[in-house]
């Protein structure tokens, strides 16, 4: 098909694909212009943080990893880790505690600000954790883990599909091309968006995604808006589960589905306990989470705003022989295949320290920019408090929920 041919066939009101990608743009251009109900400061920090993402980043994202990493501009990067760091001192007691809940917009995109070129080193573009089965590649299992997801909510050939803290968009790419659905996608970080809608367009994705800046806690969207609606290791950012829940509840058409693998405290997790405290404390500082929640609460929050449940299971608590921590394990008779080494070496123990001992080194002649080893230590706090976890059985990072908007 000719250029002038293609370019015809997208403007025809008529064609399906116009159709869809008009679809998209309208919803994404209303949340991205939609300003009711967000006050002059919600607005004025909006903009601010979109100005010192670009002064921090750049303009280029089609660099990843460690190449992304350098070229930062250094005094914008020293001032994003304080910005992420400022709030984690040690500290878990109410008063420390409530200071990092009141904050979480501005923590959570600075935390993403400093960490997304880390986890795409390491992790790729799907920032989550999988099950893995014996003779199955890292890659593999993180498809599949997404598809499961897709299945479990039903998602369909033309549905609407909220992503909800979207990340670069590699989840949403794969949910799209495995259902052939249409996905808007939600992040409060404005350099994992441009990233997003960079990847969707390199990969021939973009007539079916879009990605927008938005706060999970106070929506853009009109109510009963989307078909179905996901999220992926990312609601719990929320300074409150009820609230993020029931912003979904309210953007999802009556009947709709929404299904999340939710990172939570299981029924085993004791606050009380300090060995338990500072596990759960660990992966609160390295993953830029103002308060990790029970399982308990994470159901109930749902059950409050209205959600039917129609499936709960712990994926983690599996016996599974490949446990969903292995790629932060350290423990190589976990590698299944000859393509996961290089994996596995960036996010194990030994190559964590061999990352951080260079970063320290580029970061002391001015190479790297200040604050970047700071970054790599707090990481480096969650794998060890993901792991502790784990193995202890008191925290999930694949708590499935899937729930239903009553039809009424």
């Amino acid at each position: 098909m000719t250029t002038e041919a293609s370019a015809s066939l997208i403007s025809d009101e008529s064609n399906p694909v116009y159709a869809k990608t008009s679809a998209l743009e309208n919803i994404s251009k209303a949340a991205a212009t939609n300003t009711k109900g967000l006050n002059s400061d919600v607005q004025e920090l909006r903009n601010r943080q979109n100005v010192f993402a670009e002064d921090l980043h750049g303009d280029d994202v089609s660099r990843t990893g460690i190449k992304a990493l350098l070229g930062k501009n250094k005094q914008a990067q020293k001032e994003a880790v304080a910005k992420y760091l400022k709030h984690w001192d040690g500290l878990t007691d109410k008063e420390a505690e409530e200071k990092r809940l009141a904050d979480y917009n501005e923590s959570t995109h600075s935390y993403y600000n400093v960490v997304t070129d880390f986890y795409e080193y390491g992790w790729g573009t799907s920032f989550h954790f999988s099950r893995y089965y014996k003779g199955e590649n890292f890659q593999q299992a993180t498809a599949r883990h997404e598809h499961y997801l897709a299945h479990q909510a039903g998602i369909e050939d033309g549905d609407l599909v909220l992503d909800v803290g979207c990340g670069v968009g590699g989840p949403a790419r794969e949910i799209a091309r495995f259902t052939n659905c249409n996905v808007i996608g939600l992040n409060n970080n404005d350099y994992q968006i441009k990233k997003a809608n960079y990847y969707a367009k390199k990969f021939g994705l973009q007539d079916q995604m879009r990605f927008v800046k938005g706060d999970f806690m106070n929506m853009d969207f009109e109510p009963n808006t989307f078909d179905k609606v996901y999220a992926i290791e990312a609601t719990c950012h929320a300074p409150e589960l009820e609230g993020v829940y029931g912003e979904i509840y309210k953007v999802l058409k009556p009947n709709g589905v929404f299904a999340v693998y939710e990172w939570v405290m299981t029924d085993k997790y004791d606050e009380t306990n300090e060995e338990h405290r500072k596990i759960a404390y660990d992966i609160e500082v390295g993953d830029g989470i103002p308060k990790m929640f029970s399982r308990k609460t994470a159901l109930d929050a749902l059950t409050n705003v209205g959600f039917e449940i129609l499936k709960q299971e712990d994926l983690a608590k599996t016996d599974d022989p490949i446990p969903w921590y292995y790629p932060l394990s350290g423990d190589w008779k976990y590698v299944q295949t000859l393509g996961d080494l290089g994996t596995f070496f960036r996010t194990s123990f030994i190559g964590r320290t061999i990352t951080t001992n260079a970063l320290k080194l580029m970061e002391k002649i001015g190479l790297a920019p200040p604050g970047s080893v700071d970054v790599a230590n707090s990481l480096e706090a969650a794998a060890v408090g993901l792991v502790a976890g784990g193995e202890k059985g008191l925290f999930t990072p694949m708590m499935l929920f899937v729930c239903r908007k009553p039809a009424n």
